[in-house]
């Protein structure tokens, strides 16, 4: 061995011996023949596991650089990751033999890449077929450098998946076609939370490395995009091999420009998706000769002397690999039983009680029927009990133990007993063995035991409660994915009413599952399991699937918000509020809050409806607003009432999904345009077909009639990147618009109809001249999106889609979940709004602009208004108010409509007391402690003091040239304290009319604090805070504390600390006394580059021991002091919260968002 080799073994010697158990590892190396089976007795006979290790790292020491590999590789397969990259660097370099190890020709390169990609090993008994081999390798190899697809298609059972993984154990294939890796993933068939979960193990699997692990993607698009970013930043040049695809439009999810190997039953699957495409027919049956060979390696016996009863029982198995397998291990165990299994294969005794099976296979049957029966009893109760097990999902050894009561090692013994009879799947590409069935061999036990499947469900969830008790699994163990993804499947299948209510409706399962895989899989188990949930009643089911579509974004976040405070913003009559309310009181020390005003609130969406079975991808309003069309994954068109939900209309119209729906001007037709490539009109009172347009040769994404009625103009866009014009009296294309260089996703009509505006996947948004076709205007979309706290390693922006506003000066725009609002002249961005869980589809402004509609890979149709998501907004509460705590009442004055004052009364949310509009709009105003005064400035500069009985002015003064701040009372009431844009404060005794300013700040007065003894401190966009003597006007105390604008301070009730926050996005606490810095509290951190405060901190608040501290900014945060630590976050409907009022006690809070919507929190 290698000087090196020897070293790096010594060298890790002590971590090798702690972790490693032997016996798998031996196997691997006795099957490389660097182990003999003397060496292998030697290990056995030491005491303990960490002896043994010892012992069989002493061989290893005494032997050449081949038993290294073998070791490393063996690390590997048996899933030591860790250790085996410990010993990488020590691999010895390959001589001239190209690194063959033992007879199979396999390197350690190819072991360690098949390894890593889960590719599944050979079967118990392989045969070669080196044909079709070679014809995979070969249409691989035609792949190149480009993105494409190779399709091994074929019947059930005909070997498809056995081939594919022989074609990859190539050297030179992998190292010069495919050196980023290879990829295997087993799909099968699934509906879209069944592609969800195995398209977020794939990305958790590729991100295994990742320093930043990211929270699994939320939605198929999102997973779409975060695979494509893997496979072009950190596996180009890799393989990708989707195992046995049956629809396709899961194909859709992988469309990503990479190179692709699927097998599949169906040649045409491959249809829906573009690029090169290459394809591999696996005939039906092996042929004869390879099927004599599996059964002489099956009884170790040469061809020629097997019996004569071989070659019909090769006959009667019909060629297949996986009967003649079956056939050949019960020969293995009975060799003398040639006439009797072929008897028994011909009587055919094993019936189909109903041929409810996809596929009709009668020697499958007799060989499954035969090998079971061959099992002790005690073997047949086990197999049996994997009936149940879902389809194309991989079992972890420990689910089994909970199933069986076992030992790992016994489970495992069981197992191999199964796998050895060809009756069972086995994978060692972990640190644990994963399980199997073949869809065949699940079909035969689903068939034979029908009556009994209730039962076996209802013993796998016994067995778990068993286990579990009350907790949930935690991730750190194997099995944990699989009982958050099928415990539920499996209560279902045992009709346990019960035991789901139970489950579906815990705020604790809720918590855990969506901390692992978000919610969407969780709402589809809602609707899946809806017959059985409803029983009594559906509220509480949708309560909580409410609960999860509304909040579904902020599930997303990390850290992962509270659930149970979450639960709390809920309507008071809903289950899920009922629920939070009981566990918030039961646990003692936690802290949360109860939103006592919420009732007041309209929601910001007037309607959200429910009319499709599946993804929604587009609604618009129709010209009157009375009506909405809609459309989506189901293949339906839909067409409800815009006021109250009611179905007018529902058309089967294509053939895939519907991507798209419009109204012309007149309402009269509905135009649809779908992914089988067709564009289509139809008459919108009664369904009638009006014509169909076939010229795209992609997927239409897009179609969009124009503005003025009497001419109907439609517009569509497709995946082949142009954009056509239609003109419907005329049943022709009218003009093509080529430029772009990438699919278009959606094309919009300006208010005109001069213009048509398109968004493409290649980031930009194009403005076209409508009649003559030509491109007027580009615009790089992403460069927008650098400002607006997005993810920085996205490769682009897909820009979803656009929607101009009425007068053409503004377009929606929108991209993943979020929503904004661009103005089109300078280009600056107006509103950005959150509240879809997932991927949004289409947005679209009514007609007057007051409303628009988003629809949502989430199921929900939203209505917004437009007014309360704009910043400009008037008719709401400005976000500057100022609020007295007073014998238990909340007293908040506000300012309403820019012009008028109002006071309310936060507990009960009446309006006590409005003042008459005032001349200038209204920028601040305060509240004496005594609720006897109030004053307000102005933005003309003015400030005003007035009786708060009457609303009579009692002082005014002309302060400043600019607009005013900030005011506020000193306790006595008498004097009044302001600052303006300016970098001085004006300390006015309106009751004798005196004043004294305080100079020193060299840039704008951000804000200032009342101390005790006339001392005042305050802060500046200089990076200063100051504390002042307000009698004598001069600087006590100066502090820098950070490099960007000091946004707010508090100051702790015992005065000793204050804190300090800043447009650097960080909070720090600082001694008063000395001016040291006691606490860093946020660095910047966590998912998508968020900061944790949402934004920029604009408000803080000590609590009276000084041991918690209030912040506000996107949200809401409470803090500990002493540790850092964040100890509750509320998340607002709206964001940019300007502050945070808080009572003596610490126990209401109150503040107001951008869309003027109030907040009175008091602490439960």
């Amino acid at each position: 061995m290698d000087v090196k080799s020897r070293n790096y073994l010594l060298k890790n010697r002590q971590a090798l011996e702690k972790d490693i158990k032997t016996s798998y590892i031996m196997d691997h190396m006795i099957s490389d023949e660097v182990l003999t089976l003397q060496d292998e007795e030697k290990v056995k006979q030491q005491n303990t596991q960490k002896e043994r290790a010892a012992m069989l790292i002493n061989i290893i020491l005494t032997k050449d650089n081949n038993s290294y590999r073998s070791f490393y590789n063996a690390l590997l397969n048996e899933g030591y990751r860790d250790l085996a990259a410990l010993l990488q660097d020590g691999i010895p370099a390959i001589s001239s033999g190209n690194g063959k190890s033992s007879m199979d020709g396999m390197t350690s390169y190819v072991k360690t890449t098949l390894c890593e990609g889960g590719v599944p090993q050979r079967p118990v008994v392989f045969v070669t077929r080196p044909k079709l081999v070679d014809a995979i390798k070969q249409k691989l190899c035609c792949l190149g450098n480009d993105p494409g697809w190779v399709t091994v298609y074929g019947m059930a059972g005909c070997g498809k998946t056995v081939l594919t993984a022989e074609a990859l154990r190539d050297h030179q294939l992998l190292e010069d076609y495919f050196p980023g890796g290879v990829h295997w993933i087993s799909v099968g068939k699934q509906d879209k939370a069944g592609l969800l979960i195995k398209l977020q193990n794939l990305c958790s699997r590729l991100e295994h490395d990742c320093t930043l692990s990211q929270r699994p993607p939320l939605n198929i698009e999102e997973a779409k995009d975060r695979l494509r970013v893997l496979m072009l930043r950190k596996y180009p040049r890799s393989l990708l091999i989707l195992d046995d695809i049956w629809d396709s439009w899961v194909l859709k999810a992988f469309d990503n420009q990479c190179q692709v190997l699927i097998t599949s039953r169906d040649r045409s699957v491959t249809d829906a998706v573009a690029g090169n495409k290459y394809e591999v027919h696996v005939e039906s049956g092996l042929a004869h000769e390879k099927g004599l060979e599996i059964l002489s390696l099956f009884v170790n016996t040469k061809i020629s002397e097997l019996p004569e009863q071989a070659n019909c029982l090769v006959r009667e198995c019909k060629g297949s690999p996986l009967v003649i397998s079956l056939i050949g291990a019960l020969l293995r165990d009975f060799p003398s039983r040639w006439e009797y299994y072929l008897k028994q294969l011909q009587n055919k005794q094993f019936k189909r009680i109903r041929k409810s099976s996809s596929y009709d296979y009668e020697a499958l049957d007799e060989a499954m029927s035969i090998s079971v029966e061959q099992l002790n009893d005690n073997c047949k109760d086990y197999y049996k009990d994997l009936s149940i097990l879902p389809k194309d999902v991989k079992v972890p050894t420990k689910v089994l133990c909970i199933l069986w009561d076992m030992e790992t090692e016994e489970v495992e013994d069981i197992l191999q007993e199964f796998v050895n009879k060809s009756l069972l799947f086995c994978d060692r590409n972990g640190k644990s063995f994963h399980y199997y069935l073949h869809d065949l061999q699940l079909d035969f036990l689903i068939e034979k035991n029908r009556n009994q499947l209730q039962e076996l469900h209802k013993n796998i969830v016994n067995q778990y409660k068993k286990y579990y008790k009350l907790n949930t699994p935690v991730p750190s163990q194997e099995d944990c994915m699989y009982w958050y993804n099928f415990l539920a499947y499996h209560m279902a299948g045992a009709n346990m009413q019960k035991e789901l209510h139970d489950l579906m409706f815990s705020l604790d399962w809720i918590k855990a599952k969506t901390e692992l895989v978000g919610p969407a899989h969780l709402i589809h188990e809602y609707v899946e399991y809806s017959s059985i949930l409803d029983q009594k009643n559906s509220t509480v089911r949708e309560n909580f699937q409410e609960f999860l579509s509304l909040n579904g974004h902020l599930l997303g976040r990390q850290p992962f918000p509270d659930v149970i405070q979450l639960g709390l913003c809920q309507p008071e009559t809903s289950e899920v509020y009922q629920q939070a309310k009981l566990h918030a009181q039961r646990e003692t020390g936690a802290f949360y809050l109860e939103w006592i005003n919420k009732k007041s609130l309209k929601n910001l969406y007037r309607l959200v409806v429910r009319p499709h079975r599946d993804a929604v991808y587009h609604a618009c309003f129709s010209k009157d607003r009375q009506r909405i069309a809609s459309c989506g994954a189901d293949k339906t068109l839909q067409v409800f009432k815009a006021e109250s939900g009611e179905r007018l209309l529902e058309i089967s119209a294509h053939d895939d999904e519907i991507l798209c729906c419009t109204f012309s001007a007149d309402g009269e037709f509905v135009a649809t345009c779908s992914a089988d490539k067709k564009v289509k009109v139809w008459n919108s009172r009664t369904g009638q077909c009006k014509c169909v347009y076939e010229e795209h040769s992609e997927q239409v994404n897009c179609c969009q009639f124009n503005n003025r009625s009497g001419q109907y103009l439609l517009a569509t866009c497709s995946n082949d990147t142009y954009i056509k014009l239609w003109d419907l009296n005329k049943k022709y294309c009218r003009n093509t618009m080529i430029g772009h260089v990438s699919s278009v996703n959606h094309c919009r009509f300006s208010p005109n109809d001069e213009y048509v505006a398109s968004c493409s996947t290649d980031g930009t948004v194009k403005l076209w001249e409508a009649r003559s076709g030509n491109e007027r205007k580009s615009i790089e979309v992403k460069d927008f999106f650098k400002n607006a706290d997005e993810q920085t390693d996205d490769v682009e922006v897909l820009v979803k889609c656009c929607s101009w506003s009425r007068n053409g000066n503004m377009i929606l725009v929108v991209a993943k979940n979020k929503l904004l609002l661009w103005n089109i002249k300078s280009l600056s961005k107006v509103a950005y709004c959150r509240g879809h869980m997932s991927w949004v589809h289409c947005v679209t402004f009514s007609p007057d602009g007051s409303l628009f509609l988003t629809s949502s890979d989430d199921q929900t149709v939203r209505i917004w208004e437009t007014k309360k998501v704009c910043k400009s907004s008037d008719a709401v509460l400005k976000s500057e108010l100022d609020v007295v705590f007073h014998d238990g009442e909340v007293m908040i004055l506000a300012i309403y409509n820019q012009k008028h004052l109002q006071l309310l009364n936060g507990n009960t949310d009446s309006v006590v007391m409005q003042t008459a509009a005032q001349g200038s709009p209204i920028s601040c105003c305060c509240l004496s402690e005594d609720l006897k005064f109030a004053a307000f400035g102005q933005e003309s500069g003015t400030i005003k003091v007035l009786q708060l009985l009457d609303g009579k002015v009692l002082k005014s003064q002309e302060a400043y040239r600019m607009s005013v701040q900030h005011c506020r009372f000193t306790s006595d009431c008498q004097t009044l304290i302001s600052s303006a844009h300016d970098s001085v404060i004006q300390v006015w005794n309106w009751q004798l009319d005196e004043c004294v300013f305080l100079k020193g700040h060299k840039e704008a007065i951000k804000d200032f604090r009342l101390l005790e003894n006339s001392k005042l401190l305050s802060w500046s966009f200089d990076g200063t805070v100051k504390v002042w003597n307000i009698t004598t006007g001069n600087t006590e105390k100066d502090f820098a504390c950070h490099g960007g604008a000091v946004l707010s301070c508090a100051v702790s009730p015992d005065g000793s600390k204050f804190s300090s926050t800043s447009a650097d996005k960080t909070a720090k606490i600082w001694d008063i006394l000395t001016g040291a810095l006691l606490h860093f509290c946020s660095p910047v951190t966590l998912d998508e580059g968020e900061p944790t405060h949402g934004g920029w901190v604009t408000g803080l608040s000590f609590s009276p021991d000084s041991k918690m501290l209030v912040s506000s900014g996107g949200y809401l945060k409470w803090w500990n002091v002493t540790t850092g630590e964040s100890l509750q976050t509320f998340y607002t409907n709206g964001t940019n919260l300007k502050s945070i009022h808080v009572s003596p006690n610490f126990k209401l809070y109150v503040t107001v968002d951008n869309l003027g919507i109030l907040y009175v929190l008091q602490k439960l």
